[in-house]
């Protein structure tokens, strides 16, 4: 048989002729001609360069082979009825990616953004590992610092902006005034090290020496339930640290700041969905820029 590239509609006659055991009962369930459900066999096969079906005079037997190939045909059936019911409900699942911090100012707000676009599935992940947009990790993704990829869409929302804090429990042990450009003798929750160049990072490492790095840590999250127990200060964003309130700003100052962007990839950004999505982030950042970039006190 001459092989070449398969015609994957073919794979419904097959999967029907498999079913039905006979040509004619094939057609009947299509709607077509037994020629064409022959026809179509043998091109597939023809395509594939292997026989799928063997036929008799009391209808047709599956080979070894086709019977391999069955579950392959009927996985694809059903992710093309699922693609098609989707299509034809009208809805677009859109993925967001946030960075720790941000995902509660969105979950308070999903209830009337499905409320507003019914057609549009809007799911939400947060983590401090930024998103592979490129490979289709997400669709959306909003992202804190320079975005270097020119192949990327970037808007930039706002600023986010640092400070120094600390609970009750270190405040015992060290009471105010706390000096954040002096911060010798005491002991501080460091950054692992794939967080290395966040402002509050570097604001540490500028202003860090003589003091005690207890323990570091490569999410937001987990800075926040350290510093609560009193472990260390804690060079934190604001958005995070000031909606807690057993935590105490040791600054009045921004300490550091980076831009906070929505990111897409160009393609995309005409389809309506993401359009709506768009607008949906950047109503939502707008709503608490001061409290992101530390303003609001």
């Amino acid at each position: 048989m001459k092989t070449g590239e398969p015609d994957w509609n073919d794979l419904r006659y097959f999967l029907a002729a498999a079913r039905a055991g006979t040509l004619s009962g094939a057609a009947r369930a299509l709607g077509v001609r037994h020629t064409t459900i022959s026809r179509r066999l043998a091109a597939l096969e023809g395509a594939l360069g292997a026989s799928l079906v063997m036929r008799g005079p009391q209808g047709i037997e599956v080979t070894p082979l086709g019977k391999r190939l069955l579950p392959f045909g009927e996985d694809l059936e059903r992710a093309i009825e699922a693609m098609t019911a989707l299509v034809r409900s009208g809805t677009r699942r859109v993925r967001l990616a946030l960075p720790t911090g941000l995902s509660p100012y969105f979950a308070e707000r999903m209830a009337a953004f499905h409320k507003a676009c019914p057609d549009i599935s809007l799911e939400l992940t947060s983590g401090s590992r930024p998103v592979d947009l490129l490979h289709g990790e997400a669709d959306l993704a909003v992202r804190m610092g320079v975005v270097a990829d020119e192949t990327l869409i970037a808007r930039k929302l706002c600023d986010a902006g640092w400070s120094l804090y600390a609970s009750g429990p270190y405040l015992e042990r060290h009471p105010m005034p706390i000096d954040p450009r002096r911060l010798a003798g005491h002991e501080i929750i460091g950054f692992h090290e794939n967080l290395a160049r966040v402002p509050g990072a570097r604001w540490i490492e500028a202003h860090g020496a003589g003091a005690t790095t207890v323990f570091r840590v490569a999410e937001m999250t987990e800075m926040l339930a350290a510093a609560l127990s009193g472990a260390g200060l804690a060079a934190m964003p604001c958005m995070l640290a000031e909606a807690e309130p057993r935590m105490v700003r040791l600054a009045p100052d921004i300490l550091g700041s980076h831009a906070v962007s929505l990111v897409y990839r160009r393609e995309i950004g005409a389809e309506a969905p993401v359009r709506a999505v768009i607008r949906f982030v950047t109503a939502v950042i707008k709503d608490h820029a001061a409290l992101i970039s530390g303003e609001a006190r």
